[in-house]
């Protein structure tokens, strides 16, 4: 039989700096080296068993960053619920307090927050009480505090929102860096604030999308986003932010229309409404991924992301059920969406023009 993992029940689901636990004697290099731990960045490791998602990415990187320093942008919208919004191999961003510095570090994207936090309503989690913890497939998540604000900006459940300072206020810490009871919190900045940030900093395909689930989930609404668009109208990339959750739309249900919807409208072509109702002949409410009532001009798409036999004979009747009802429906697949968008766009133009829309 192979011999039982050496599995110290302090670093059961841990994320730890591996110089720590081999100074404490917890296990040795060689140890390490072995299948009951993964080594994620330098000098971090992890429990094997963890998910490999971008929560695991960002426990490691904060492991070898300064206190305060806090997850941001399209990492802080994966915490905040929107899977998509980053992976386990994408750069995880931070914002650094005003006063910090941080050496480089391969796969983080090191954001400095401003000298002055409170002018752009920056706020700041603070660490829940020790000791509460989730369980799940990715253990034991020590801590970590609820950081979802309320319509009234003030932070839902255990965790609190701190204004005028980029450095949250300390929770009662216990053990060291990175082992069970020290300070595995994973600190984000709120909802509004990572939406602006990541309008800012992602490519806009991209962060339209994010910013669309977060609207679609409740997380934030658009008089969220238009209150931190104007605390940060004057800061670098003011109005690209504005800009982008101008394009954003809660109708879109998952990111790839919300990708379809933006290629769409850079290049050229009027802006889209997600899932609007169109009634077919049976009297069946029909509701197109894009549409452009005007027109009477709709997309559907189907391929990648249908690969069900059931679903893509859905589709298609969904598409004859449109026809029947006096509309153009291009069909749109993953492969014509990535490899073939000019022929694309170039067909949904011609459905528009056919319609009456002059360019």
């Amino acid at each position: 039989m192979p011999p039982h993992p050496h599995r110290p029940p302090e670093l059961a689901w841990q994320v730890f700096r591996g110089s720590d636990v081999v100074r404490r004697g917890l296990l040795t290099r060689h140890q390490l080296r072995g299948a009951s731990w993964v080594r994620l960045r330098q000098d971090v490791y992890a429990d094997a068993r963890l998910d490999r998602d971008h929560t695991l990415a960002c426990r490691a990187a904060l492991l070898r960053l300064p206190p305060g320093t806090l997850l941001a942008g399209p990492s802080a919208a994966h915490l905040h619920g929107v899977a998509h919004a980053a992976g386990f191999r994408d750069d995880v961003h931070v914002l650094l307090p005003a006063s910090a510095r941080a050496d480089a570090q391969p796969g983080v994207r090191v954001h400095q927050a401003p000298s002055s936090p409170e002018r752009i309503g920056l706020l700041i989690p603070a660490t829940a009480a020790a000791g509460s913890a989730n369980t799940g497939r990715n253990g034991p998540a020590v801590g970590l505090p609820s950081t979802t604000s309320g319509r009234d900006g003030s932070a839902a459940g255990r965790g609190t929102a701190v204004a005028g300072t980029a450095i949250a206020e300390p929770g009662p810490v216990v053990g060291e860096p990175g082992l069970p009871g020290g300070p595995g919190r994973l600190l984000r900045t709120e909802p509004a604030v990572c939406a602006w940030e990541t309008a800012v900093w992602s490519d806009p395909v991209r962060a339209v999308g994010i910013v669309d689930a977060l609207l679609r989930m409740g997380t934030i609404s658009r008089t969220d986003l238009a209150e931190v668009a104007d605390r940060n109208a004057g800061r670098p990339g003011g109005r690209r932010a504005r800009w982008v959750f101008g394009l954003a739309d809660p109708g879109s249900r998952s990111a790839h229309e919300s990708h379809l919807r933006v290629r769409l409208v850079l290049a050229g072509l009027p802006r889209p409404v997600a899932r609007h109702p169109v009634r077919g002949p049976s009297g069946l409410v029909l509701h197109p991924a894009l549409a452009w009532p005007e027109f009477r001009v709709a997309v559907e798409h189907d391929g990648r992301w249908h690969a069900d036999p059931d679903r893509l004979d859905r589709d298609r009747q969904r598409r004859h059920q449109l026809g029947a009802a006096g509309w153009l429906v291009p069909r749109v697949t993953g492969r014509r969406l990535d490899r073939e968008l000019p022929a694309l766009v170039r067909e949904i133009r011609a459905a528009l023009v056919a319609r009456g829309w002059r360019p």
